[in-house]
Order: C-alpha cells, then structure tokens, then sequence
C-alpha cells in the first residue's frame, strides 16, 4: 500500500469516530429537548399567573414599593447572563453574550453603572479571559436548571437589588427564548423595578390589558408585595433558565447534526481520493509489470 493511500485511510478512520461521536451527541440532545420544552410548559403557566397577582397587587393599591418603584436618578444595573456549562452548541453563548455586550453598552451609555452576574461556564471563560469584572457566577446547571438553582441565583440579585449602601437599581435579564427547534433568540428584560405598563406574559398578552376586580389586602399591600416580588423574580430567572436550556439542547442538536453530515460528506471525499490513489497504484503496478515482461523478452529475443 503507497504512502498516499495510508494516509487516506487514516484520515477517514479518524472522521468515522467523530461522525459517530457527533451522531451520538445529536441523539442526546434530541431525546432532551423533550424534557426541557415540558418543563418549560409547565413552569409557563405559574410564571404568568404570579405576574399578574404581582401586577393586580401594584397597580389596585397605593403601596411604594422598592421592587416596583422607578428610581429617577439610577446609578447602578445589574446584567444577569445566561450561557452555556458546555461548548458544541452552534453560536447559543456568543449570541447570548453579544445581546448583553449590546445591553451593557446602552446601560454605560445612560451613565449607569454595570454589574454582571453569569449564569454557565462559556459566559464565565468569555470575561475571565478578557479581564471583565463579574461580581457572582453560577455553573454546573444549564442544560438541566432547577428550581432550587433559581432561587439561588435571584436571592443574590434581590440582596443586591434592596441593599441599603453597595447595592443595584436596576436588575436586567438576558436569556435565550426557546421558539422552534430551528430558532432560539436572545432576549432581554428588565426585572427590577418592575414596569407594570410593560410587563409581558409568556403569551404575549399584556397584564394591564386585564380588568382586575377590587382587592383587599391583608395584612398590607406592603406586606403582600414583600412575599410576592421575591417570588415573582424566582419564577421569571427560573423560567429563563429553562428556556435557554431548551434553547442550548436544540442549538446543540443542530450543530452535531451539521458536524455528522459534514463528516459524512468528507468521508465520502476521502474515500474517493483513496480510490483515485488506489487505482493509480494499481495502474502504476500494470505498467512496471508490463515494462518489465517487455524488456525482458526484448533480452531473449536479442540473445537468439
């Protein structure tokens, strides 16, 4: 076997194993993306329901509240960016971080100070290896987030966010919403202080186009915002955490699908090149056995 034709030959051994290992990864993130669009589903409907007793409690009473309060003279956001624990998934993280980059910008722009908060590996990496400051980090949970994880990450957001000194004004959001398994969009939204003309459900429906009946609160519409608001950002990070997990599973999904079909496609041109230099030896190997036999009956024929 030539030279040429070895290394053919290895180098479509070598992409057969990674053709395997990307149709392997492709069917993994396939059989989760089930699971993450129920649990986005079933997260959905609390999400929206709590929006809007948070919603009915702000705008039927006269309560001042800090979590729903505009601040005129905000110094101070909070970015938290969700991404990804693990890499092989298409452009998810750089989108996800290229909307906060854009985010961060307009914010220094209105002359307010950032903080970022970093939800997954790719994120951390991406500011760690530019020397970007990052007050807290979370990881090891963005494929399969729990409810548990959000309460983590929103408590250190609504302490900073009701800090007496040291503290944020603002509290933004940005996330990956899962819309198809052929799109995932980064969003963002601001959390804090909640703008009650622009609060958004998942279904698209604006709280304020309902007609909320009278209420009466007990002990304190203060004190039903106190338990509700913490509640309510608990619920909105979960439900992103949970989008952009589905978002990353299908975004992985498909980046493994077009690294199995370009491998299949460079498998299919190494071993046409393999049987081109194959065919060359071969055809090489009938010349020299021709040229020989020639030359030797020319030495026969001349020795008669």
């Amino acid at each position: 076997m030539g030279a040429q034709l070895r290394v053919y030959k290895r180098r479509i051994r070598s992409v057969t194993a990674t053709k395997k290992i990307t149709k392997a990864m492709e069917m993994i993130s396939a059989s989760r993306i089930v699971k993450a669009q129920r649990a986005v589903a079933a997260s959905t409907p609390y999400a929206d329901e709590l929006t809007r007793a948070v919603t009915a409690v702000a705008t039927r009473s006269n309560a001042k509240h800090p979590l729903t309060t505009e601040n005129p003279q905000a110094k101070t956001a909070a970015v938290l960016l969700v991404t990804a624990d693990r890499g092989l998934a298409g452009g998810y993280s750089t989108n996800a971080i290229k909307q906060a980059t854009t985010l961060s910008a307009r914010l220094r722009a209105e002359g307010k100070d950032v903080v970022t908060y970093i939800v997954g590996r790719k994120g951390v990496q991406y500011y760690g290896f530019r020397n970007l400051p990052v007050a807290a980090s979370w990881t090891g949970f963005s494929d399969k987030p729990t409810y548990g994880d959000a309460k983590a990450v929103a408590a250190d957001l609504i302490e900073a966010f009701t800090a007496e000194t040291g503290g944020v004004d603002e509290l933004h959001l940005v996330s990956t919403k899962f819309e198809s398994m052929l799109t995932q969009t980064a969003v963002e939204a601001r959390l804090l202080p909640l703008k009650l003309d622009e609060v958004q459900l998942s279904d698209s429906k604006a709280a304020t186009a309902e007609i909320f009946p009278l209420y009466d609160f007990e002990p304190s519409a203060e004190g039903v915002l106190d338990a509700l608001l913490p509640r309510y950002v608990e619920s909105r990070i979960y439900n992103a955490l949970l989008q952009s997990a589905a978002s990353e599973h299908a975004a992985r999904r498909r980046a493994m699908k077009s690294a199995t079909d370009n491998a299949q496609e460079l498998i299919k041109a190494l071993t046409r090149l393999a049987n081109s230099a194959r065919q060359a030896e071969i055809t090489q190997e009938i010349s020299e056995i021709i040229g020989g036999a020639n030359a030797l009956a020319d030495a026969n024929a001349g020795s008669e």
